[in-house]
């Protein structure tokens, strides 16, 4: 693992964030950044928002997604980056908004993506809670940890890794049911330049909507609420929930909730309201 310099890396990042991290290779690009606020390197005087710390990688060998899962990746083929932000602990722990703060994440992903790619055969979307899909294929994920900053009772870390195959070549697809960008435009630039146009979009958008959810969190999480039922794939389709205790609920997804949970109308017409799982659309039914 070793620094490099991010002002030839990521030019664009350098601008829009408030400090960029540019690795050739890490574990986990989340991990390394929850590290760095841990210490104080990052945050250590956080007093007040809007500042953004962006760490990325070449190459990623023991990426983390949603419930342990495993993510991995290799040079010129992924976006490997994490997006540090530092919010209020009172809306963290407001359970009828904190939820909504890993979807600003993912609105934030769709925008860049479109920004970046504006020739794109089909449209990205996300599927509840955390994951970006085109058609229904996985184009990336998004793993949203909240880390306590050092000496500091006011404010908290959120750090949103954001993984998204860029150009992965077919036959090193994940799984079947994945898709990499370049298999959507045939415009794009090369990896290195589109992870910094992506970032520096994201980074961007993420401020904004970071400061207006501060400024008025209701209001705000109502504009989410109202942006995800346009961009939510798993909206009105079957789907099977997997909880970290190992239960799972089969039904049909049929609403979006004020407060970012998901509910579930399983077959004998029960409404579950579902705020942390692993949720996948049932394809073929």
């Amino acid at each position: 693992m070793g620094l490099m310099d991010s002002a030839l890396t990521m030019p664009g990042t350098c601008v829009a964030a408030d400090c960029v991290l540019s690795l050739d290779s890490v574990g986990s690009t989340n991990t390394y950044a929850a590290d760095l606020v841990r210490s104080g390197e990052l945050y250590g005087d956080a007093r007040r928002g809007g500042e953004i710390a962006v760490v990325c990688a070449d190459a990623q060998t023991a990426g983390r997604g949603r419930l342990d899962h495993r993510w991995t990746s290799r040079p010129g083929e992924s976006f490997t980056v994490s997006f540090v932000v530092n919010v209020p602990v009172s809306i963290v722990r407001d359970a009828s908004i904190g939820g909504w703060l890993q979807m600003i994440a993912g609105l934030a992903v769709l925008e860049a993506i479109r920004g970046a790619c504006p020739h794109r055969s089909a449209e990205p979307q996300l599927k509840w809670p955390n994951d970006i899909v085109v058609g229904g294929r996985k184009l990336g994920g998004i793993l949203a940890e909240m880390v306590p900053i050092p000496d500091c009772g006011e404010r908290v870390a959120i750090v949103f890794g954001v993984g998204l195959n860029l150009n992965v070549p077919v036959d090193r697809l994940p799984t079947e049911n994945s898709i990499s960008l370049q298999m959507l435009a045939s415009d794009l630039p090369d990896p290195t330049a589109l992870r910094d146009e992506l970032a520096a979009r994201i980074v961007r958008d993420l401020r904004l909507r970071l400061t207006d959810f501060e400024a008025d969190p209701q209001r705000e999480a109502k504009r989410c609420l109202e942006a995800m039922n346009v961009v939510c794939w798993t909206l009105g389709k079957p789907c099977e929930a997997h909880f970290t205790d190992g239960s799972a609920l089969q039904g049909r997804a049929i609403a979006l909730n004020p407060d970012a949970s998901l509910t579930i109308r399983d077959r004998f017409g029960a409404l579950h309201r579902v705020t942390t799982a692993d949720v996948g659309v049932l394809q073929n039914r």
